[in-house]
């Protein structure tokens, strides 16, 4: 594929301003990022690009991650790589939704019908208005649209090189359809299944929460100290954090060596207030040292209670509601009239409430000692909510990860050893994440905006729904929507009636969905040739935060449909820090939106400071790094300029006609370069921008200012146009060619800008640079040289310096001292050094020990 930039030369006063436009339309024209899909599998790298939500606003972690990923498909492509690189948007989910209620002040409701001429009001006031489900997917439909049409004009600004012919999202009719193959396949295989179960609940959004989406907030608590009444009627006292859920207890428990609750095990005992009479069991879980050593089991108070619960084959007696708030009747056992009366003033009331109430009670029945002892402690909490989690029982869909099966959990560790981390410490979160599982993944979701699950459920006679005998569509007729469609052999005025059918409510959780991106982005179902040429993908690259749940997923979902790896490498990147080394994040209030740091320092520098951060570390947000990234783009400009007004027209590695690199000085630059080359290819190689960037921008500056104007006055001919001349073009055009593909991937504005001066097509498009073909050219070279001649030009700019005299100062002599071995290399650079320093006479002395010295004569 060939891309026919003009060369243009070099303009009188090059600036950074306006690249950004110029560049961004000129690829897009020439299609420079385009993928060519007739490449083999071996010619392609591919990328499984991470689907940026869609939720308001980008922030500067957005540029920081991408910036990475970009680098890597830039270095891949200019190495001959034909690069698989989409852009990915992440339109479904609880963010979606709650962006549309705020925007335009609705709410779901999918009790209500479609009303096909509904507007959202232009200014939404205090109070969403309901809409039907329908009407409300539809409004998350066009507004994440709107936000991904604004999103991809900042990533164009900031220059990622992603194939935007190849956008995909993760609601759309060819994703729900994926998703909801890969989940009947799952479930023909054994590894998706309905259960009736405890559930981690958000009473807010009233939806089941995985255990991925957990996270523990420290919060206050108190411990009550109640009295339960034995079988003689004496008070066993236990500790709890949860008084409210006395009606809900089935169950005291302690070790079963404690030796104080001995005599109870097998026993029952009464509850305070309700007096309804639980057994006393023994649990290697019940810790001795904790409290009174006895503990109240609830159904259901937390994860523990939940464990209990099952090992122990105890009664369910529920209380708290999918609202959060006390259902009305209360659970069976508490019957007697006085138990019922009390529950009577729970009924309705939040958890909080609940609790005032009943430690009130309790004091009035002096069922309670002394007062609540006040203590800090962990909470659940779904990553997203604003309230702790209750844990309700409710049918839900899962999928086998681990968490229950040894073999698969040993299975799975075995995918995460056979994956190669960037940087490799990142595996040890994903094995701790493995190996710390206590069920399978929850994938369903009672929401709105997301992807179906593809069921129904024929009605009996009384009609019931028969959860063991779900009706699965073909994969034909995929997607589709349970809510809305009626299934094969039934007429849409069945859904309901006894006889009849109901289609599963609930949609996916979006990580079952995202846990597909490389079938979704390859196009598994759509386009299998497609997807034969890029999977599986080269690289994932995410943030560490979500190697528990985006990583996990995806590699859970890859090796059961593929029975393998969705890529060969991971790259990891870490967070954005404030001044305050706090996590910037959207909760907290503390980002940085990008446009403005854009418009301002240019993205070449933007990209420059997020490039320089090292894989998988915590990076500052730090705006000097940026204005030293301006300070270098400029610096490419003005050396670009200088070399290229020598004449320009040449391919790498050439000058003008004939011309070949013969001086001393010159092979040497040309060696340190190889190096410098040799060392950048390793570390990209790794997935090291960072490294690759430093050591890049290391021996450019030398190049610039030691190399540059050792050799200026020989490149002007100011000693006559001769051999000497032509090798110093020769050498700077080579060097200035070898430095914009090594800068490429990084400033791909300023890289591309100079390039366009004197060679034709994309600089994004040339070959990567070659170290040996370097080493060639400067056959037979001694790269020390360029350290004598930089060491002795150095002490003849100091003295100037301290004499307070203009760089252009003649010299009238130089001593130099050194060994005889530094004497014989100066000798061979002594020209170009005396044309640099002006300096007239030079005096050579010996000395067989010290290092070399310079003592200047004005």
């Amino acid at each position: 594929m060939t891309f026919t930039h003009r060369r243009t030369g070099a303009p009188d006063k090059p600036v950074l301003d306006g690249l950004e436009e110029k560049w961004s339309g000129r690829w897009d024209e020439l299609g420079v990022f385009v993928f060519d899909r007739s490449k083999s599998r071996d010619e392609v790298f591919s990328i499984d690009t991470p689907p940026l939500t869609a939720s308001g606003s980008l922030h500067i972690g957005h540029v920081f991650s991408y910036t990475h990923t970009d680098t890597i498909a830039r270095f891949q492509r200019m190495c001959g790589k034909e690069v698989f690189y989409p852009m990915g948007w992440d339109d479904n989910g609880l963010p979606s939704e709650r962006r549309v209620q705020n925007h335009y002040g609705v709410r779901c409701d999918p009790s209500l019908p479609y009303d096909p001429d509904f507007a959202p009001p232009e200014k939404p006031g205090k109070q969403q208005i309901p809409v039907s489900r329908r009407t409300f997917v539809e409004l998350c439909d066009q507004l994440t649209a709107e936000d991904e049409k604004a999103y991809e004009q900042v990533w164009r600004r900031l220059g990622l090189s992603v194939d935007w012919s190849r956008p995909y999202r993760t609601i759309d009719a060819e994703a729900r359809a994926t998703s909801q193959l890969a989940f009947l396949r799952n479930l023909d295989r054994g590894e998706a299944y309905l259960a009736e179960a405890p559930t981690l609940w958000d009473v807010t959004f009233r939806t089941a929460v995985a255990q991925a989406e957990l996270e523990d907030r420290e919060r206050p608590a108190a411990y009550h100290r109640l009295a339960f009444h034995g079988p003689g009627g004496e008070r066993i006292m236990i500790e709890t954090t949860r008084p409210e859920l006395l009606p809900a207890c089935v169950a005291l428990v302690a070790h079963p060596d404690d030796e104080r609750y001995q005599g109870l095990f097998g026993t029952t005992v009464r509850t305070p207030l309700f007096g309804v009479e639980v057994p006393v069991h023994a649990h290697r879980l019940a810790t001795p040292d904790k409290g009174s050593g006895i503990a109240m089991v609830c159904t259901f108070g937390d994860t523990t209670d939940v464990t209990w619960w099952r090992e122990l084959r105890l009664a369910t007696r529920p209380v708290i509601g999918w609202d959060g708030r006390f259902v009305a009747e209360p659970p069976a056992g508490v019957e007697s009239p006085h138990a019922r009366e009390v529950y009577a003033q729970l009924a309705g009331a939040t958890a909080h409430t609940a609790r005032e109430r009943i430690v009130a009670l309790l004091r009035d029945s002096a069922e309670m000692e002394g007062e609540p002892r006040p203590v800090t402690h962990a909470v659940k909490f779904f990553e997203k909510g604003d309230k702790p989690l209750e844990i309700v029982t409710t049918r839900q869909w899962y999928l086998r990860n681990g968490g229950r099966d040894e073999d698969l959990r040993e299975q799975l560790l075995r995918r995460g050893s056979e994956l190669e981390w960037h940087p490799p410490h990142m595996r040890t979160r994903y094995e701790n994440w493995v190996s710390g599982l206590n069920g399978d993944w929850l994938i369903s979701r009672q929401r709105f905006f997301g992807v179906p699950i593809p069921v129904w459920y024929p009605l009996d006679a009384d009609g019931q729904p028969d959860h063991d005998r779900p009706i699965v569509p073909d994969a034909a007729d995929l997607p589709v929507d349970p809510s809305a469609e009626a299934p094969a052999g039934y007429r849409e005025e069945q859904r309901g009636e006894p006889g009849g059918f109901v289609g599963d409510p609930d949609v996916m959780d979006t990580w079952a969905t995202s846990s597909l991106t490389p079938q979704i982005a390859g196009r598994w179902m759509a386009d299998p040739d497609l997807f034969r040429r890029v999977y599986p993908m080269d690289v994932r690259p995410q943030a560490h935060e979500i190697i528990r749940t985006w990583l996990f997923s995806t590699v859970v979902r890859a090796h059961a449909e593929h029975g393998g790896l969705p890529w060969r490498h991971a790259t990891i990147s870490g967070w954005i820090l404030d001044p305050d080394r706090k996590k910037m994040s959207k909760s907290k209030g503390n980002v940085v939106t990008p446009a403005d740091l854009l418009a301002q320092y240019g993205s070449d520098a933007v990209r420059y400071w997020a490039a320089s951060a090292r894989p998988g570390t915590d990076t500052a947000f730090d705006i000097g790094q940026m204005k030293i990234g301006r300070r270098l783009a400029t610096k490419i400009l003005n050396v670009g300029k200088f070399v290229l007004g020598f004449g320009f027209g040449f391919g790498f590695g050439e000058a003008e006609a004939g011309a070949a690199v013969t001086e001393p000085l010159d092979r040497a630059m040309l060696a340190g370069l190889a190096r410098a080359v040799e060392e950048a290819t390793a570390a990209f190689e790794e997935f090291d921008y960072a490294r690759a960037l430093e050591r890049t921008e290391q021996y450019f500056w030398r190049f610039c200012d030691d190399y540059v104007e050792l050799v200026k006055a020989r490149a002007y001919g100011d000693q006559g146009a001769g051999a000497g001349t032509q090798s110093a073009r020769a050498a700077l055009r080579t060097a200035l060619d070898t430095f914009l593909c090594l800068f490429a991937p990084v400033l791909p504005f300023v890289t591309e800008e100079v390039w366009s001066w004197w060679a034709e097509g994309s600089v994004h498009r040339a070959a990567w640079p070659d170290a040996d073909r370097l080493r060639g050219l400067a056959a037979g070279a001694d790269e020390t040289l360029l350290d004598t001649a930089s060491d002795v030009i150095a002490s003849v700019r100091k003295a100037k310096s301290e004499a307070q005299v203009s760089m252009r100062t003649e010299v009238t002599k130089a001593v130099v001292t050194a060994s005889r071995s530094d004497l014989d290399r100066f000798a061979r650079v002594a020209g170009d050094v005396r044309a640099a320093g002006r300096i007239g006479a030079v005096e050579l002395r010996e000395e067989s020990s010290g290092p070399l010295a310079v003592r200047v004569s004005l």
